[in-house]
């Protein structure tokens, strides 16, 4: 005999909110964006790239003073983390809608091989954080071809 449950009439919503959530992290209905909560901390989203020699990373941190973000790089790692302070007031505010998100943030990359770490160089302009340094010659994108499997034989057994 089952236990007696209480009676939760959003369980199935709640349950088909977190599958949503869960395929598509991105995408998230009731959480916060941009930075998207993980154990009580925000992912902080990035782009790397190499240009000219140097590995390039870059975060969107608008709104967040200098002063509140830290850089690091340990071993093979680079860790970008800060935190966004809320702004105490004593008035009350009657918000309709509140998407800013506080708190702490992190964010750690793997570098690659041949990555000089004892060249990284790090700036903050207009609310962005650039992060460069030098990499060796042989890393460089190179092109995969993409092959395509074909179902023909599968067709053909539609259109008998």
């Amino acid at each position: 005999m089952g236990a007696l449950l209480p009676f939760r009439p959003f369980r199935e919503l709640e349950r088909f909110t977190r599958d949503i959530e869960d395929r598509f992290p991105r995408l998230r209905l009731f959480g916060r964006w941009p930075f998207e909560e993980t154990n009580g901390e925000h992912l902080l989203p990035i782009e790397s790239y190499v240009k000219d020699g140097n590995l390039i990373v870059k975060a969107d941190l608008p709104g967040i003073d200098p002063a509140d973000v830290e850089i690091s790089v340990l071993g093979n790692v680079l860790t970008i983390k800060g935190e966004r302070k809320e702004k105490k007031e004593v008035k009350s505010e009657d918000y309709v809608r509140r998407e800013v998100s506080y708190g702490a943030f992190e964010r750690r990359v793997t570098l690659p091989e041949g990555a000089a770490t004892d060249k990284v160089k790090a700036y903050f302009r207009n609310g962005v954080v650039e992060v460069t340094m030098p990499v060796s010659k042989e890393l460089s994108a190179r092109k995969i071809p993409l092959e395509v499997e074909t179902h023909k034989e599968v067709q053909k057994e539609v259109q008998r």
